[in-house]
């Protein structure tokens, strides 16, 4: 697909867009339902998001809504889930069981399938054959797509190969991808690979933690204890960068979040923002009616790459 994407997903023990523990369900619907006015056709969410009591909640939520739809509009969503290839998931029926939980929690409405992350660097006889397993899924007709996550160009290239060997199609490639988290956009990078291949790139964490959205001398008045300690380090070092995007927001009349959207969609990719508001759906999908010209995105990449203070690394990120 092409635009945006909206996902579902977590950040330590709080789920952020489909729940957090004191937060009315209404509103995540609300949230929901105005992403599908909007337009946006791809919800991504993961078997391991929502913790402890909590697991598979994000996913449970989803089904719920999905449920309440109107057949004909949920027939147009991609509905996408990450499948956490855990230790103890093993052999090439591994995710089996998982994929038929996720299935069941999402009431029928799965159409992609992924494996969240590569066991290459520290199990490297568990992934392939987890791989395989999930191409059985789609050659039996019982998910529709295939994708990867948190792989980088290396290693996207040895799993492509493997899936074409069997004509099994690579949809899409989920990777951390923003202005503090260019390095996707290297040349040899991941979005030069997935081009070659032809696989989507997925964008997530667009935003930064929301870091990229917020106004220059902006600062936190309360949040978790990791957020807080990520914001002193970023907001700080991102503040030439955030300038910058300001100022293209305000000549366009437009916000950071959109600038910060289309920077990824500049670049090929398909940005996933978490919503936790109708608010946040409104803007993200005006940044759908506009794009950053040619100088704008090299202004931007130049900033981007010269900024002191990146991301923190997935640690489950591969070569």
């Amino acid at each position: 697909m092409t635009g945006i994407g909206f996902g579902t997903w977590s950040w330590g023990n709080q789920l952020l867009w489909g729940y957090r523990p004191g937060q009315d369900d209404p509103e995540l619907k609300a949230t929901f339902s105005a992403a599908v006015a909007a337009g946006l056709r791809l919800v991504d969410t993961a078997d391991s998001y929502g913790t402890g009591r909590l697991n598979g909640r994000s996913e449970a939520l989803l089904g719920q809504f999905l449920a309440e739809m109107e057949p004909a509009a949920c027939r147009q969503m991609t509905v996408a889930t990450k499948l956490a290839p855990f230790p103890w998931r093993l052999g090439r029926r591994g995710l089996v069981k998982a994929f038929q939980a996720s299935r069941q929690r999402l009431q029928g409405r799965l159409d992609r399938v992924q494996l969240h992350w590569s066991t290459a660097r520290y199990a490297p006889w568990q992934e392939l054959p987890l791989l395989d397993g999930l191409a059985d899924l789609v050659e039996r007709g019982e998910v529709r797509e295939l994708g990867l996550s948190n792989v980088g160009p290396r290693r996207l290239r040895v799993l492509h190969r493997r899936l074409a060997q069997r004509g099994v199609k690579l949809a899409s490639v989920q990777v951390q991808f923003s202005l503090l988290a260019p390095e996707p956009s290297r040349p040899g990078g991941i979005l030069e690979v997935s081009r070659d291949l032809g696989v989507e790139v997925l964008a997530y964490s667009p935003l930064a933690l929301g870091v990229l959205a917020r106004p220059s001398g902006w600062a936190p008045q309360s949040d978790t204890v990791l957020r807080s300690s990520l914001y002193r380090r970023l907001l700080p070092g991102s503040e030439v960068l955030r300038q910058a995007m300001a100022a293209i927001a305000a000549a366009r009349g437009v916000t950071q979040m959109q600038v910060a959207l289309n920077w990824c969609r500049a670049h090929g990719a398909c940005p996933i923002p978490g919503f936790r508001r109708p608010s946040q759906v409104v803007d993200a999908r005006q940044a759908l009616n506009w794009m950053l010209t040619e100088d704008e995105r090299r202004q931007l990449d130049q900033l981007s790459f010269e900024s002191a203070v990146r991301m923190p690394d997935n640690p489950f990120q591969s070569a």
